[in-house]
């Protein structure tokens, strides 16, 4: 019961907390391109499209700080004997992104928001751009410590110690999984932030409110969003074909495929058995399996039973499969609603096109860029649940149990109390959240800048403007 709360708690605050940070690094990047666009053309819709979506990103910026604190303090609190293990691995990725990444991030990001009319207007576009880059970094850093545990390199296992040591941090850096995984998540904050954009956007749209700012972010957005899906396609081939050679468990579990084959199908949708043992009946696209996993039509792709045989022989007697169903079918959301988002940006990039551009939006357009707002942000809660559950019963893959790593002196009444204070706490930070978006979207964006008075003839003596 202790292992099953302390999980559930830390599933609880990651997905809460991973809500926030695609939205903060793929904004980052897009209030950083509107203010190069600005600088570069002086066209003042720029400069006021910049001032708005750089309020949101702000605001969601400081909820994904305070909810990204807790992740912290959950290792030493229910997994201590998992921060123990890996402490000398995981100390100097995470080192550098907060004593780096982060704080390159939060300065410069200190000096953007103050920096207005204070500093030169090139200065301060430089500040947006570091604190951009040092968001980025911070997100590849922290995957970088993910994906040691999805793929242990770089480090041996002190037998004495019962630790697990670094041995080469250039090894983890440049880890195969860390890079695939980087280059799939940069793209879906891209869908994530442009999804964004284009739902606050068109709602304003359909009501007719500031046009001459709204429609250049929606068409911003929309090709944001149809480039990130068209990444995260290409992207996700690669890690399938990672995950196949480095855990091939995960793959046979995200396709219910409980026998080795060759070639090997993609299942569309499967029925099981009540205890996820074995296949009832599934609707399958030949050989597309095959090539997702092996990049050829004919690649052989193992099956659960078989890999868990071999697990037997190799890690002793135990249960090495992780939860088919739920693998199974977060694989799938994560598809369906990465799809359903690139499938959005080209309905409304049609919608927007030059010769519509006087038109008001459809009105069905607004709820539909509403409700697809959901669509990144359930991909990737799918993805992340698909990714951390697939890997079990492993914490770090083919190293350490998770069973291993929860605190040994932690109860479970512990845990359950503070799981309860931490969904009441995170779901009170939703509503403020909420309400803090609805008054700056409602607010709209900054107005126009007023004329400048010409002096009067006769004096020198300026003329209050304000």
């Amino acid at each position: 019961m202790d292992l099953d709360l302390a999980r559930w708690q830390f599933a609880i605050t990651t997905v809460y907390h991973f809500l926030f940070v695609p939205l903060t690094i793929g904004l980052s990047l897009l209030v950083a391109g509107l203010q190069t666009t600005w600088y570069a053309t002086r066209d003042e819709r720029w400069l006021r499209a910049t001032k708005f979506w750089g309020k949101l990103f702000l605001i969601n910026f400081a909820m994904g700080v305070v909810t990204g604190i807790v992740q912290e303090f959950q290792f030493g609190m229910n997994w201590s004997d998992y921060s123990r293990f890996v402490g000398d691995v995981f100390g100097a990725p995470l080192a550098i992104e907060g004593l780096l990444a982060f704080f390159l991030e939060s300065t410069f990001l200190g000096l953007w928001i103050f920096g207005w009319d204070r500093l030169s207007k090139g200065v301060h576009l430089a500040c947006i751009w570091l604190a951009a880059t040092g968001t980025v970094l911070s997100a590849y850093f922290i995957l970088a410590a993910n994906s040691w545990m999805q793929h242990p390199v770089g480090s041996t296992v002190n037998p004495v110690s019962g630790r697990a040591e670094l041995t080469d941090f250039g090894a983890l850096l440049t880890n195969s999984t860390a890079v695939g995984a980087f280059t799939h998540t940069l793209t879906a904050c891209l869908v994530t932030a442009g999804m964004f954009l284009v739902a606050i956007s068109a709602w304003n749209l359909v009501r007719g409110r500031h046009p001459e700012v709204f429609h250049p972010s929606i068409r911003v957005g929309l090709w944001t969003t149809l480039a990130g899906s068209l990444g995260v396609a290409l992207t996700g081939d690669l890690q399938a074909r990672l995950m196949t050679q480095q855990q091939p468990m995960k793959m046979a579990a995200a396709e219910a495929l409980y026998d080795t084959v060759a070639p090997a199908s993609f299942s569309v949708f499967t029925i099981g058995s009540l205890d996820g043992t074995r296949e009832l009946w599934s609707l399958r696209v030949p050989r597309l399996l095959s090539f997702l996993a092996t990049g050829t039509w004919d690649g052989e792709v193992e099956g659960i039973h078989q890999l868990q045989e071999e697990a037997v022989a190799a890690f002793g007697p135990g249960l090495y499969t992780p939860d088919i169903p739920l693998s199974y079918w977060m694989f799938r959301l994560m598809i369906g609603f990465g799809v359903l988002a690139g499938l959005l940006a080209v309905t409304g990039l049609w919608l927007t096109r030059r010769s519509r551009a006087t038109r008001r939006l459809p009105r069905w357009f607004g709820p539909a860029a509403g409700l697809g707002l959901a669509a990144p942000l359930l991909a990737n809660t799918a993805g992340w649940i698909f990714t951390e559950a697939g890997r079990q019963p492993w914490v770090v893959y083919g190293v350490l149990r998770t069973a291993d790593g929860v605190s040994p002196s932690v109860g479970w009444a512990s845990v359950l109390t503070s799981l309860v204070v931490f969904t009441l706490l995170y779901g009170a930070l939703a509503v403020v959240e909420v309400v803090l978006l609805v008054r700056a979207v409602q607010a709209g964006p900054p107005p126009p800048a007023a004329p400048a008075v010409p002096e009067p003839s006769g004096t020198s003596a300026p003329v209050a403007t304000y």
